[in-house]
């Protein structure tokens, strides 16, 4: 039998076993901390999509605080990707969170959108029966702005995590110099070192559609945690898994949801060849979520000076580390390069669970 087939089989069992023998409430195991407030960037996209669902779980939860969402253009262009996360947001509960538009209105990911893997909307051709928006593009506030604002207001208190290209947190540095020096911490989604890439043969689509400003990001402070296809690839939601999810509560819109990206991605991601036959979805953007709650699932965190392609034909957008023995003054990030990949998948399953176990909406159909 296939060794990764195994590992999965695997994390469904455990998944299955997690779902009888204890529950954890919030107030048993946040008493006397503060709850982590969130700034996502993100351009949704439905593996951002079950990043943010899985975020509004641990919300629930009483471990996090969205404070807001600034969105850019990538796996659709940024209107699209403003909708999507408003929506999303409206699913969830969560309709009353700011959401920022894309700071330049003019961005074009270099080598275009994902319609191909993500569809034409995005979010697997059902984004149009999703709730509606209820925040508007036009007069929505630009992601940059928006970004100093926060970071001002409440200097090392919100996390920022990217889990897309990384244009808004670039603008924002650019316009007001060391303003990313004043997040709590800065986690991305992005980047590849030992694993191939997804847009090029070494570059990842998050660094590949912006290396400048991903350069410009690495440069601006010296502990950003970056979280790598050498570690998302292995993060893969089963369709068993998410047969299990909507079992949880099938009349939960959002378990319906789940169950229908789900079963987009799967075959999109078989044709993609990315998932080593194993009929599941990759959820590349949940990586960070484990970083900042479930630490004990990362195995091999490298510290090192991260630099960007910029120029190169054949190579630009590749992320690259200093591996020859010599002095590195100049390190800036933390990089992760091995996951326990068995009880991650378990562990993002119970908590989507959660979330809709505690979703009272009613699907209409």
């Amino acid at each position: 039998m296939n060794h990764r087939f195994m590992r999965y089989a695997l994390s469904t069992l455990i998944s299955f076993m997690l779902s009888f023998p204890l529950v954890v409430h919030a107030s048993e195991t946040t008493s006397g901390q503060d709850k982590l407030k969130i700034l996502i960037d993100t351009d949704p996209g439905v593996d951002d999509a079950f990043a943010i669902f899985w975020l509004m779980s641990l919300v629930k939860q009483g471990f996090a605080e969205i404070d807001s969402i600034t969105t850019i253009g990538g796996n659709v262009i940024p209107q699209k990707t403003f909708l999507n996360a408003s929506r999303i947001l409206a699913l969830g509960g969560f309709a009353h969170v700011e959401i920022a538009r894309a700071a330049r209105s003019d961005y074009k990911c270099l080598g275009g959108s994902s319609e191909d893997i993500f569809g034409d909307d995005g979010l697997g051709g059902v984004a149009m029966e999703l709730p509606e928006s209820s925040h508007n593009y036009d007069k929505a506030r630009k992601a940059d702005d928006l970004i100093v604002e926060k970071l001002n207001a409440a200097p090392g208190e919100i996390t920022v995590v990217s889990i897309g290209p990384l244009t808004n947190l670039a603008a924002a540095e650019e316009k007001s110099p060391g303003i990313l020096a004043k997040a709590k911490e800065v986690v991305i989604m992005g980047g590849a070192f030992r694993y191939r890439g997804n847009m090029t043969s070494h570059a990842e689509f998050n660094i590949h559609c912006d290396p400048n400003s991903a350069q410009t990001v690495f440069k601006s402070r010296n502990d950003t945690v970056i979280l790598p296809l050498d570690a998302s690839h292995k993060i893969l939601v089963t369709e068993e898994q998410a047969n299990s999810i909507l079992e949880t509560n099938p009349s939960s819109k959002i378990a319906q949801f789940i169950k229908k990206f789900n079963s987009f991605m799967v075959l999109s991601t078989l044709s993609s060849r990315d998932s080593h036959g194993i009929r599941g979805f990759l959820v590349h953007d949940a990586s960070v979520l484990f970083y900042l709650f479930y630490p004990e699932t990362l195995m091999n965190i490298r510290r090192a000076e991260v630099n960007v392609e910029t120029k190169g034909q054949f190579s630009i957008g590749q992320t690259l580390i200093g591996e020859r023995h010599f002095a590195k003054p100049e390190a800036n990030s933390w990089v992760v390069l091995d996951v326990d990949e068995v009880n991650m998948s378990a562990i993002l399953v119970e908590d989507l669970k959660t979330l809709v176990s505690l979703d009272g909406s009613k699907s209409g159909n």
